[in-house]
């Protein structure tokens, strides 16, 4: 990603940043509740900490490689066997590869999300204390007005170095910056400087969310300056963390220009896009929009011209959003099978696997199989069984029983690639669940010889019988 001194940020002028005595000040560990007690009896102290604060502060930015290699048992919940919507909805043979494949990939890497106490919780604290706030406004513009953007580059912004007090003017300064009134300089600068505030901690994050800075962020993702489009982009992905502002960002109009950013964009905002619209995602209901805006093709184009974090996060993005039925058809028309092929034999970047996880999801619909087993996804799978390390003979094993579950025609296919020595050897020798999985798929390899041998004696009788 493009740092933040990259930017080239304007330097506004020097100011000095007050902090509001009578506003509370939240730690990590504070629950919106007890913001809101200090807040409707001022005079109170906040309580005593708590379980979890501090471990939200993840860096969007300083995640290694993939930026979303994200925490797939979202998608578990939703598509699992647990869930009585997906079991009706699939047949069971599908329903039980597809299962499998979300327990595979359960193994990509964790994906920071931050969950806040209460939905709507700000909106009801200023509702309960609107006389208290409205007192304020004045002076929190004031504040804003004086502070001295520049102090954020050296800022510390831990919870001990900054409250929220501190952080306010500074948040309000830059909102009022992005405004379509001001410079684009001014603007690009903006941009810069929420991402940056939008890294640290979700506390600074929710409350940039409630600042009004997302509608604001959105039209800088059309920018024709890369750098201010780059900035905005990476700034909502960061705000998208925070559950909450997902919301916000969705209803802010921010999907169609997201995807905007990913098809016209930098390396690093076409990244960050993918990563950005990920997140959304996270949103069953975004996830047709998302397809129906158009992302799907750009993300096939990341699979086979990004860098190796590009390809990283266009296959996580791809599976998220391959959970909708309609959106398989959409990367399989616009050719993600072959790039994703190709992708198997990439062995030692990391992508290897996830593309399999990815061929598996497509192969759930029938035009999915034609297109792998048409662009040679057999072969480079049994490959994967025959040489590859032992993560990736499961996650092949189970890509070659969506194909062949269902399909006669690829089992022998798969016969005649001879693949079942290497099964064999995997039910033998692999861990337990490649053992299962590979005994499952011998047996549907031993139901198609054996209904073979059945076909071609009866055949051989009729011919005698005339």
């Amino acid at each position: 990603m493009v740092s933040l001194a990259g930017s080239q940020i304007p330097s506004p002028s020097p100011g000095q940043s007050p902090c509001a005595p009578a506003r509370p000040q939240r730690r990590p560990a504070h629950s919106m509740r007890t913001i809101r007690s200090a807040l409707l009896q001022p005079d109170s102290c906040p309580g005593s900490p708590g379980g979890g604060g501090g471990g939200g502060d993840s860096d969007i930015e300083d995640l290694s490689d993939s930026v979303i290699d994200f925490h797939l048992s979202e998608l578990a919940a939703t598509a699992g066997p647990a869930h009585p919507a997906a079991v009706a909805k699939s047949s069971s043979a599908i329903n039980a590869a597809a299962t499998e494949l979300l327990d595979l990939s359960r193994d990509f890497s964790d994906y920071s999300s931050f969950n806040s106490d209460i939905s709507g919780e700000l909106e009801r604290l200023a509702a309960a204390a609107g006389v208290t706030l409205a007192r304020s406004d004045a002076a929190r513009e004031a504040a804003a007005g004086a502070v001295d953007l520049d102090d954020l580059e050296t800022m510390d912004l831990s919870v001990d170095a900054a409250p929220l007090d501190r952080v306010e003017p500074f948040v309000l300064a830059c909102v009022r910056a992005l405004g379509p009134e001001a410079a684009p300089d001014a603007r690009r600068a903006a941009a810069a400087r929420i991402r940056l505030l939008a890294k640290h901690r979700s506390d600074i994050r929710e409350l940039i969310g409630v600042s009004g800075a997302i509608p604001a962020l959105v039209p800088l993702l059309r920018s024709t300056d890369p750098v201010a489009q780059e900035n905005a982009v990476t700034a909502l992905l960061n705000l998208s963390l925070e559950e909450r502002n997902r919301s916000a960002i969705t209803a802010a109009g921010a999907i169609k220009p997201l995807v905007y950013a990913l098809r016209t964009g930098t390396a690093a905002a076409k990244q960050n896009a993918a990563c950005a619209l990920l997140s959304l995602s996270g949103i069953e209901e975004n996830r047709a929009t998302i397809g129906a805006c158009g992302a799907i093709p750009p993300l096939v184009a990341l699979l086979s011209a990004g860098s190796t974090r590009g390809k990283k996060d266009a296959l996580t993005t791809l599976y998220r959003l391959c959970s909708a039925r309609r959106n398989k058809e959409r990367a399989v028309s616009a050719g993600a099978v072959v790039p994703l092929v190709h992708l198997i034999g990439e062995r030692g970047t990391g992508t290897s696997e996830k593309a399999m996880v990815v061929l598996g999801s497509l192969a759930g619909i029938a035009e999915g199989r034609d297109a792998v087993v048409e662009a040679g996804g057999i072969p480079a799978l049994v490959e994967a069984i025959e040489d590859g390390p032992a993560r990736e003979k499961e996650f092949a094993v189970v890509a070659l029983l969506q194909l062949c579950s269902e399909c006669p025609r690829n089992r022998a296919l798969l016969v005649r690639e001879g693949a079942i020595p290497p099964l064999v050897a995997l039910s033998q020798s692999g861990s337990a669940r490649a053992k299962h999985k590979a005994e499952t798929l011998l047996g549907y390899l031993r139901e198609q010889r054996q209904g073979a041998g059945c076909r071609a004696g009866s055949a051989a009788a009729t011919s005698l019988a005339r």
